[in-house]
């Protein structure tokens, strides 16, 4: 399910003021009680907002960020979409394993993401 636009507003402001938001996707910790955040990958950084429960999507704080030449990847898709930032594992749905790689790729260290699917 793609982000919408309240959503993406309400990430938006969680920025510097001169930064744009170049990917956003839903993820959720492993194991947590808070389990549902947003992962922004800005021009500046990659922030991970934490959501509120109650409150569907909208984010309400920053949980913690990176770099903007952080690696968030490789996606691995085994048992579900799973990565790790920071040595944290996530789970997302698969249909933004693309988005993950883009992001990755975007980042400019000159590294091609993973195939997902080597054997196909």
């Amino acid at each position: 399910m793609p982000i919408t636009e309240d959503v993406r507003a309400a990430a938006r402001a969680f920025l510097d003021p001169d930064d744009e938001i170049r990917y956003i996707f839903p993820a959720s910790l492993v194991v947590s009680s808070r389990p549902y955040v947003l992962i922004v990958v800005s021009r500046k950084a990659v922030k991970v907002l934490t959501t509120g429960r109650w409150q569907g999507r909208l984010p309400r704080a920053v949980e913690v960020e990176y770099p903007r030449q952080t690696r968030i990847g490789p996606v691995t898709v085994h048992l579900g979409a799973t990565f790790k930032l920071g040595g944290i594992q996530y789970e997302l749905d698969e249909e933004y394993v693309a988005v993950v790689n883009a992001a990755d790729l975007e980042r400019g260290a000159g590294e091609l993401p993973p195939d997902p699917l080597p054997d196909l």
